[in-house]
């Protein structure tokens, strides 16, 4: 696979129309191809108002979905294989093994968060029962649990392109909760991003 120099709104590929952003090769000091057009705020305000549309529906999808959903990210990741590798070791000048531990990483928390949401035990469920008796009021039964907030934001850092990145631990743990996530790539390894 190969980096087309696009962001991802939604389901779609666009490029954008502001000032250019380009990979460097850090033993070159060369430009890497593709040029990655900045996106304007009218891109931003689309991602924001559709992660708030997916909000709806994701935040009701299954624990068992949420974690469907994480494995075949870690899935499709590894699937990438050397591509991902290369294009990570070009953007960053990190070696070869730095880059395949740290996609083991990101495929480990992404695994992890998986086997977390399928257990349930983090939305904290509480139920205290009804107390129709108690005096001098009855009680109604009360009810608590962890419930998923809204989209996140999650911006990706310099050091880490794949492990606090665009699928990287905060994008992990949004996705378990049942947060639709708009993630900011960062500028020095964009096609490593959109790789991912």
């Amino acid at each position: 696979m190969t980096p087309q120099g696009t962001s991802l709104i939604g389901q779609q590929a666009v490029t954008g129309g502001q000032a250019v952003i380009r990979a460097i090769d850090p033993s070159t000091g060369e430009a890497l191809a593709p040029d990655y057009p900045g996106l304007d705020r009218n891109a931003v305000v689309q991602a924001c108002e559709l992660a708030e549309m997916a909000f709806a529906s994701y935040r009701e999808s299954t624990l068992e979905e949420r974690a469907t959903f994480l494995e075949t990210v870690a899935s499709e990741i590894e699937a990438l294989g050397d591509a991902l590798v290369e294009r990570a070791m070009a953007e960053t000048g990190l070696p070869q093994a730095r880059i395949q531990g740290e996609r083991g990483r990101t495929c480990g928390q992404l695994r992890l968060f998986a086997s977390v949401v399928r257990a349930g035990e983090w939305l904290d469920v509480r139920l205290d029962p009804a107390l129709p008796e108690r005096e001098p009021m009855p009680r109604v039964d009360l009810r608590q649990r962890h419930v998923p907030l809204g989209p996140v934001a999650v911006f990706g850092a310099s050091n880490f392109p794949l492990a606090f990145s665009v699928a990287g631990g905060d994008t992990a743990s949004a996705l378990a909760a049942g947060c639709p996530v708009i993630v900011k790539a960062h500028s020095a390894h964009p096609g490593t991003s959109e790789l991912v």
